[in-house]
């Protein structure tokens, strides 16, 4: 296993036990909502947004140990919306991470209700951390940015705009408003609110943010990419599901070998951006390139 493999692999069982460690106890008449939040975040992934948290605190000179509920609240925010993303009424997805989706493994209202307490459980979690936190404002600000980016100027305005758009043919144009919210925003949130519960400035969050919009778009046109490349076993899930929605994505506008550029310098873009900020930290940097050639 190489350095980063391993590293990446120690790093993701660090935030699984952390994620882990905030779920609510399953207990009440209502204890099938707690079973259905554990089942959908404990069910795997990459932990990539509490990660970047936790780098970009680190980056700043911050301690793992403070930013611990904050990277719980990103990886519930995150799963959430793949919950409702999964729902009949949105994509239609059987499978997620290799596993039944959480509604078919619960019933759908179960599905919906299960996304809508990670979403409530996110704030409940960051509000009782900030009130703890060693300088409120600062934890304040951090749930700020992820309210915002999580909400109608963020990912659910993202998420909007691709289902008034559905089955309709979208300029890039178009798709990079759609994906700039629905998969970038909550990779802006992460790396912001870790650099912000650290000390960064607002010139900082601002260079921040650009980098991880370059992330996510470099994360969303790789996800296209493997939807077309991949199997169902490599990828957790059902490929050619953008096609089977008759969903535009980047593949289709620009053709697999300008997306894989594309993959390329918008990732290189966003490592040097962070260097220039005088940020130094390898592992970082290879995670951005880990992502941009990952293969599911």
């Amino acid at each position: 296993m190489s350095d980063i493999k391993k590293e990446l692999h120690e790093k993701i069982k660090y935030a699984d036990d952390v994620i882990a460690g905030y779920l609510p106890k399953e207990e009440g008449l209502q204890s099938v909502i707690m079973d259905a939040m554990s089942y959908s975040v404990l069910a795997g992934g990459k932990r990539l947004r509490p990660i970047l948290l936790m780098e970009m605190a680190l980056s700043f000179n911050g301690n793992a140990e403070d930013v611990k509920p904050f990277m719980a609240v990103m990886e519930f925010i995150h799963t959430y919306s793949l919950v409702h993303d999964d729902l009949p009424a949105m994509d239609d997805d059987d499978f997620r991470r290799g596993k039944k989706t959480t509604h078919k493994q619960y019933g759908e209202a179960i599905g919906v209700l299960a996304g809508d307490a990670l979403l409530n459980y996110a704030f409940e979690t960051g509000i009782r951390a900030a009130l703890t936190f060693k300088d409120k404002e600062r934890a304040l600000k951090a749930l700020s940015v992820i309210a915002d980016k999580a909400g109608i100027y963020g990912m659910i305005g993202g998420q909007v705009v691709d289902v008034i758009n559905d089955g309709k043919e979208k300029s890039k144009e178009v798709l990079d408003y759609i994906n700039e919210r629905k998969t970038a925003a909550l990779i802006q949130a992460s790396m912001a609110a870790g650099a912000i519960l650290a000390g960064a400035d607002d010139e900082q969050q601002k260079e921040i943010e650009k980098a991880g919009l370059d992330i996510g778009l470099a994360f969303q046109i790789r996800d296209d990419i493997l939807d077309v490349t991949s199997t169902d076993a490599e990828l957790g899930k059902p490929v050619h599901s953008d096609e089977k929605n008759n969903k535009s994505t980047y593949v289709n506008l620009m053709g697999i070998g300008k997306a894989e550029d594309e993959v390329r310098r918008l990732s290189e873009n966003a490592i040097d951006r962070l260097k220039n900020m005088n940020i130094d930290n390898e592992f970082l940097f290879e995670l951005i390139r880990k992502l941009a050639y990952r293969n599911k």
